[in-house]
């Protein structure tokens, strides 16, 4: 059981890995809506400069350094927010990394930080923001992946991460359902997107990664949260052609499994690797909403659109079916006179 969530002018929102990619996007999108917004990363140096552009864009904002792998830190991050605003209405888990290499070749240091931030940083996160949301109702809002349903090589410890993600979602979900708790819990599940994430990875490759296509920009994943926010939604998809491999990955497993050739060279560039350590433990000092990826990247995702407008959809179709049906009828009016 949950309330009717406020309209997004009203709410205070926290966003963990606000400095950069989808993060940055959400918190960019969510100011700009009236949302009062508290900004979470390891890069204190970027998120004074989003907390300075979101201000002078008359925006209200408060900046709170955190490593998400650390309780501690995630819950300072709840008490400055209550300390500034007075409480939270919604809260986006969304500080994420990867590696990109086969998993027999990656670090066990590699592989541990990478849990740490991937999963503990949701658990920690989940658990304090539904602690600060008990009081007053609200969203608790999870950004997983494809991979939360598929896997794909050389990012298996990724994979696995979200997994994990969507595992214990789905069960705080049914534990607060059963305890009446007034808060939504919602899985975005993005495909590939044109975000800072292949350049701040860890690369054991000897090529530069890639995303593989279609590739979607980070504003349709930023809307999805923020629809999130304030209409209560169990899953999102973010991007037609994601969905698509979910399904295909559900209905044909052995099939989808022999596509990993394909898969592993649609992730990787011809170029060798610039930042082989990436991000993964010591943060980037940029604070970028899109990456560099080379290809086409889709304007936006029509299902997704659809997805979170399902009367609308329907309504359309209807319309457009009804239209079609009356021209078909007044030609075959016609064809008899």
């Amino acid at each position: 059981m949950f309330s009717k969530h406020k309209s997004l002018d009203r709410q205070v929102v926290v966003i963990t890995g606000a400095s950069s990619g989808i993060g940055l996007t959400t918190a960019k999108s969510a100011a700009a809506q009236g949302a009062k917004v508290v900004l979470a990363s390891r890069n204190a140096e970027a998120l004074g400069r989003v907390l300075v552009e979101i201000t002078d864009g008359g925006g209200q904002a408060i900046a709170v350094p955190a490593d998400t792998g650390r309780r501690a830190d995630v819950q300072a991050v709840a008490d400055a927010a209550v300390a500034a605003f007075g409480g939270v209405d919604t809260w986006v888990n969304n500080a994420g990394m990867t590696i990109y290499g086969r998993l027999e070749e990656v670090s066990d240091a590699d592989h541990e930080r990478l849990v740490q931030t991937n999963l503990w940083g949701y658990v920690y996160g989940s658990l304090v923001a539904v602690s600060v949301l008990r009081e007053r109702g609200g969203a608790l809002v999870n950004v997983g992946s494809i991979a939360s349903d598929i896997a794909f090589p050389l990012q298996g410890m990724y994979c696995a991460t979200k997994h994990a993600v969507r595992g214990f979602t789905d069960a705080l979900r049914m534990e607060l359902e059963e305890d009446g708790a007034p808060i939504s819990v919602s899985l975005i599940k993005p495909a590939s997107i044109d975000t800072p994430l292949p350049q701040h990875a860890r690369n054991y490759l000897d090529h530069e990664p890639d995303l593989p296509p279609p590739v979607y920009p980070p504003e349709e994943v930023a809307a999805a949260i923020l629809h999130a926010a304030t209409h209560p939604v169990r899953d999102l998809y973010v991007g037609g052609g994601g969905r698509a491999f979910t399904l295909l990955g559900a209905a044909a497993p052995s099939l989808y499994d022999r596509l990993s050739p394909a898969i592993m060279a649609l992730q990787q560039r011809t170029e060798s690797p610039r930042e082989p350590a990436g991000g993964l433990h010591a943060s980037n000092t940029t604070a970028e909403t899109r990456g560099s990826h080379p290809g086409y990247v889709q304007r936006r995702s029509f299902y997704t659109r659809a997805s979170m407008h399902p009367a609308t959809t329907i309504a359309g179709a209807v319309g457009l079916g009804l239209t079609a049906w009356g021209l078909l009828r007044r030609a075959g009016g016609r064809s008899k006179s």
